[in-house]
């Protein structure tokens, strides 16, 4: 009890992440890991710790969180036929490759470069947001040494700034003209395949910062997840119903602009 009364603060700071997390993820159909990560990432420097330590206790433990959600969602999709298996099973050992690459790299690298990257990719995913109609830039998906080096990208990018698959898997299939439906449903299962091994590279062979916050294990912090994950799961299926009700066409293009000024804010605060 004494420990929830001395750590209130952040308890209930986590516990909205899960909740705006789970509610946006379903309103406008934006993986978790692009909410979480910016969040914990102001949310950790305003506690008093560093910018380095920040973004990678950020990355690891958005990855940790994706971990649950990413098997509902999948059961989800597959229940309507939109998880291409056979496309999966390609794709599987070259994200696998990419995710180990980009969590060992997590580790070894200062926060300042994630920040950077994750500046870049959320500030790039915005704009793609914001665009309407995505004209596909080839008729049909590349040749299969093409595809593993999208999905090696895929798997080493995302691993890197702690985000699912959907962020980068989806435009790059649709950008393919690979059916929207089926995209979305097919990132979901990429999104396993990449949080499930970086989360437990970062948990293991992450070496915990002098000032991370209380519960981490690891580049992890537990006490993230644990708060985050329920309530992403809670919340999700209120977000989908409240979609239904309002312009979540509108509302998305809304949360692009934030998305964008966050996304160049953390590319101003890892270059100054």
């Amino acid at each position: 009890m004494a420990f929830i009364t001395e750590n209130i603060g952040i308890i209930l700071a986590m516990m909205g992440t899960g909740v705006f997390a789970g509610i946006l993820a379903g309103l406008l159909g934006v993986g978790g890991g692009i909410v979480i990560v910016p969040i914990l990432f102001f949310l950790f420097q305003a506690l008093g710790i560093s910018a380095n330590t920040a973004m990678v206790v950020a990355t690891a433990t958005s990855l940790a969180t994706i971990v649950p959600t990413s098997v509902s969602s999948i059961m989800a999709h597959n229940k309507k036929g939109n998880v291409d298996f056979a496309l999966l099973k390609f794709w599987a050992p070259f994200i696998l490759l990419g995710v180990l690459l980009g969590s060992f790299l997590v580790t070894q690298v200062e926060g300042k470069w994630l920040t950077l990257l994750f500046g870049i990719i959320a500030t790039l995913s915005a704009c793609n947001m914001l665009v309407s109609k995505k004209p596909a830039i080839a008729s049909t998906l590349p040749s299969k040494p093409g595809q593993g080096v999208m999905a090696t990208c895929i798997g080493f990018f995302s691993s890197m700034v702690g985000i699912g698959g959907g962020t980068l898997t989806v435009p790059t299939l649709t950008f393919c003209n690979y059916p929207a439906h089926r995209a979305v449903g097919t990132a979901a299962a990429v999104g396993l395949i990449i949080s499930l091994p970086a989360a437990l590279t970062m948990l293991i062979l992450g070496q915990r910062p002098v000032d991370a916050p209380y519960a981490t294990f690891g580049l992890v912090n537990m006490l993230g997840f644990v708060c985050i994950v329920p309530l992403t799961v809670i919340f999700a299926p209120i977000g989908a119903s409240i979609a239904n009700r309002l312009n979540a066409a509108m509302l998305k293009k809304v949360f692009a602009v934030v998305l964008i000024i966050t996304g160049l804010r953390m590319l101003a605060q890892s270059i100054i």
